[in-house]
């Protein structure tokens, strides 16, 4: 399976910008700038769309490591912080809440770590980057 992303982007990093268009079309041609990524404008970031993906993988992947442990949760909500410092993301901190009948704490706990170093996104922190360029 392959997922698809597109960014566009016109003029210089801090008075241009751009947008994002998903192969789903959940995102649209919505609109980032340096004021979106760096200061309170309108739209969105590259920052924002890591937290929301690492966001909703973790929370599936734990959904599944509780169901192969024989638990089903009521309910998962997981927020995710993305800390941008110096040109770099320094950390993705996940704080999850969930509704699991029956489970202990230290069984949740085994279920949460899981989920974290094995969901695709966590992953992805530590995979091999590939690319193509084309100048036109």
């Amino acid at each position: 399976m392959k997922r698809n992303a597109t960014a566009v982007w016109n003029g210089t990093g801090k008075e241009g910008s751009g947008h994002l268009t998903t192969q789903s079309g959940v995102l649209s041609a919505t609109q980032y700038s340096f004021n979106t990524r760096f200061a309170d404008g309108i739209g969105t970031n590259p920052e924002e769309l890591v937290a929301a993906a690492h966001a909703g993988c973790f929370t599936m992947k734990l959904s599944f490591v509780l169901n192969a442990a024989g638990f089903t949760a009521d309910a998962i909500e997981t927020r995710c912080d993305i800390t941008l410092d110096n040109g770099s993301i320094t950390e993705s901190h996940l704080n999850v809440k969930a509704t699991v009948p029956g489970i202990d704490a230290e069984k949740f706990a085994e279920c949460v770590a899981d989920a974290k170093a094995n969901c695709p996104i966590s992953k992805l922190y530590n995979t091999n980057i590939t690319h193509e360029a084309v100048l036109g």
